[in-house]
Formats: C-alpha cells, structure tokens, sequence
C-alpha cells in the first residue's frame, strides 16, 4: 500500500552500481520547460483540431464562496457530453481506446464512456516546478537505482525510457502528504457487495520531527474502521525512495491477536486485505514500490480516451447507492476526455514472480498520474482493467485520483475505491508529524495494546 512524496533526498555512490547510467534531462530540453514543454514536461500547445487545447496553467483556484466541507466542486457541471461511446460504436474510436476500456464496453452492456470537452486543469506550485527544471539536469537513472540527490516530482520531466516515466508516476506530487477517511466496495458480478472504510495519514521525511534524511522517503500509517472483521487492523510502512538499495519496512497489528508483526509481504503482488483479491499491494495508488521485476519500456505518447476531471462521482449529495451498479459504477457519474497519455509496457523478467505477466500504463502527460492500466496473466490474456479517474484538488494545487476502479473480465468483479461522498471530514495535505509516532511502539499504541 504505497504512494509518493513532496519532499524526497537520494543520495547512491556510483561505485555500488554496475551498468552505464542514462545521460540526465538535456540542457535543451530544459529550457524547453515552461516555453513549449509545460513546467511538468508536457506539450504546451494543442492538437491539430484543438480538441486537445493548449496548457494555459490549469485550474489554481476554488470556485467563489467554496468551502472544503463541500468537496470538490465540479467547475464543468453545465457541460453535457459531445457524445457517448457503448459496445455498439466501439469499433469507430478504437484507435484513442485502451484495449481494457474496449474490453468492457463489449462486455457490460451498462459500461459507457460519455465523451467530454477536454479541460487540461493540472497545476502544481511554483516552488514544486521550480525544483522541477533546477534538478532535471543533475538526475540519472542507472540500473534501476535513481542517481542524484532528488526533491523534485518530476526527476525525468522528458523521459527516454519507460522506468524513467513510472518513476515520475511513483514520485509525482501530492501535496506533501496528507490525511483521509475514506471508502471502497468489492461489488461480485452478482452485484453483492459490503463496505470497506480506512484512514490513512502520509507524512514525507522533510515533514517529522526531526526531519529524516538519507535513504527515508515517507512513512504511512494506515487503519481499518470497517467491515467488523477488519476494525482495528492497522499498517505501518517505512518507504525508501531506493528499493533496490533498502527493502520497505513494514508492520501490521492485527486486533484480534493484539500484537505488532513485520510485515515482509506487503509489496508486489501480495493481495490487499478487503479487496476480494481485486487489486495487488503495487497496484496501491495505481502503483507504488519498487519496479524491480519488470523490464521496462517507453512505447511512446498517444491520444486517448481517459478518465478526467471526474469531480461528478465525488459529489457529496450523492450516497454510495447511487454510484454502485452491477458489474461497474453508474456510468453518467463518470467523464472522460481526449488527452495524450505515455504509453508504458512493463514485462515481468525471466525468474521473477508476480500474477500480472504484463501490464500497460497509460500515464497522464500534465500530471504524471496514471489513469488506465491493462493487466495481463502469464499466459498473455488480458486480465484486469484499471481506471483512475483524475481530478484537480484546487486549494492544494494536487492533480489526484477522485475515483480508481479495477475490473476483472474473467469474472465479472470489480473494485471501486477513493469514494469519500458520505465522509464529512475533507482531506488535508502538507501534514506534519513527529517521528515517534510513526514507529511500531506507536501502532500498538494505537491498537490499545502497550
């Protein structure tokens, strides 16, 4: 269960390193930054027929009279759909579509893609951009280990490889960490389903008292309030920024034998507790951890059909019966929209394990976020489908995902999670912490034990 950081400091000695490193972002390309490239690295202008209009620096302030207790409202509500893409049309916009989206309108009959003008809303602070184009130059990457000493979001704002642009997924901003109670449903094909609730708190290592330095990336802290059987089970994760060099910490208690264990297998493609077996610990976020036993590779950038500025799902008026349907969430209360997307294919390298034997990325090219993934077994069929819908958080300047869903098209499960509709209490980021309370004494403080 893993994620990113605001703040994060790597320093790896060449000398522990075999293999030639990549040549760092190009003094070119950095100039480029913030002229035809945006400060993130993406296109500025837009596509030859401006349904992809040009980045003219995104959506940095809330609607007037807003208030966080609100949610996120929906700056396009008066919008209506250019059009709506079924099972029956598929076929006449398959080239802007992933193989997955393709998938599961043939398959759910209920499955649609209302189609909206495009928006492109990501913004991020100056500070974060600043730092964007200050230390692009002085990064590398080498035999999967990031080479330079990194606080950027965007360590390859023009990346040559595919580690290179999941590293940017990995790294990209989210406010410096944050704090959110939040929801997710396992819905069988049947269309049973329960409620999962969990709070999670993440604080970058710039953010504890004292600050952590070296090698520590973030600590997480992670607890389930519901279903019964779940209450009180509570994460701990040390995260590195390298993996390579220093595996991830982590602890688990667990309330019904109230005590405190490591927790070794909390990576890869080990299955996350209350998701039926629907999403992998990487898949946490869309991805996290470490991209160790994959082989990497940058297929290029495309114009697709992604979920984006999905604010109508977060709708606090809505109760989570009005979004749940059999087989995948009510398709009206999604948006999608033409932007361009990098392609990312990761194969799992001979002699390593996991289910997924390949997986697609389809990451946003403002924001880094990956918004769709197609996820193969062994046997090279296609598996899973991930959508991540994206949505600009306006008062903290955070592109963030309002909605993630995976959907499995052998048995007609799916996954929503990320709903927060009936949760009063808003997110809050650039959360701060002391470092003794993220320490394993603390999560047996938590679940009542000394």
């Amino acid at each position: 269960m893993i994620f990113n950081m605001k703040l994060i400091t790597l320093a790896v000695a060449g000398s522990l390193l075999g293999g030639a490193a990549l040549a760092a972002t190009s003094a070119a390309d950095i100039e480029r930054l913030g002229k035809d490239l945006t400060p993130t690295g993406a296109i500025r202008a837009g596509n030859a027929d401006n349904s992809i209009p040009e980045w003219k620096g995104g959506l940095t302030t809330p609607p007037a009279g807003w208030k966080a207790e609100q949610g996120y409202t929906d700056p396009f509500a008066n919008e209506k759909p250019l059009f709506t893409i079924t099972g029956a049309n598929a076929d006449q916009y398959k080239d802007k579509l992933a193989p997955g989206l393709t998938a599961l309108l043939k398959k759910y009959p209920n499955f649609t893609m209302p189609v909206y003008p495009t928006h492109r809303t990501v913004a991020l602070p100056k500070a974060a951009t600043d730092l964007i184009k200050a230390e692009a130059p002085k990064i590398e990457m080498k035999d999967g280990h990031i080479i330079g000493r990194v606080f950027s979001n965007v360590p390859f704002p023009v990346p040559k490889t595919g580690e290179e642009a999941i590293q940017n997924h990995i790294l990209r901003y989210f406010g410096g960490g944050y704090d959110r109670t939040y929801v997710w449903f396992p819905v069988r094909a049947n269309g049973d389903t329960y409620k999962v609730t969990f709070v999670d708190r993440v604080v970058t290592a710039a953010n504890f008292d004292p600050p952590q330095e070296g090698n520590m990336g973030f600590a997480y802290f992670g607890r389930f309030t519901s279903p019964a059987t779940l209450d009180g089970t509570i994460y701990l994760v040390h995260e590195p920024i390298d993996q390579l060099k220093d595996a991830r910490s982590a602890w688990i208690y667990n309330s019904g034998l109230r005590r405190v264990r490591r927790a070794p297998d909390l990576a890869f493609d080990n299955v996350g507790d209350g998701t039926e077996g629907m999403r992998t610990t990487d898949q946490y976020m869309a991805y996290n951890g470490s991209i160790e036993r994959y082989d990497w590779k940058l297929v290029g950038k495309k114009e697709m059909y992604v979920p984006y500025n999905t604010y109508k799902i977060g709708d606090k008026k809505l109760k989570y019966t009005d979004i749940i349907d059999k087989n995948t969430v009510k398709s009206d209360l999604m948006r999608y929209e033409l932007h361009r997307v990098w392609v990312v294919e990761a194969t799992l390298k001979a002699g390593q394990k996991h289910i997924y034997g390949k997986r697609v990325f389809y990451l946003d090219e403002d924001s880094w976020n990956l918004l769709e993934e197609d996820s193969y077994d062994t046997r090279g069929q296609l598996w899973r489908v991930g959508i991540h819908g994206l949505r600009q958080n306006y008062d903290a300047l955070v592109p963030w995902h309002s909605v993630q869903a995976w959907h499995d098209l052998t048995n007609g499960n799916y996954l929503v999670t990320h709903l927060d509709n009936e949760i009063s209490q808003p997110i809050v980021f650039g959360k701060k912490a002391k470092w003794s309370d993220f320490q394993p004494d603390a999560l047996r403080r938590a679940g009542g034990t000394r």
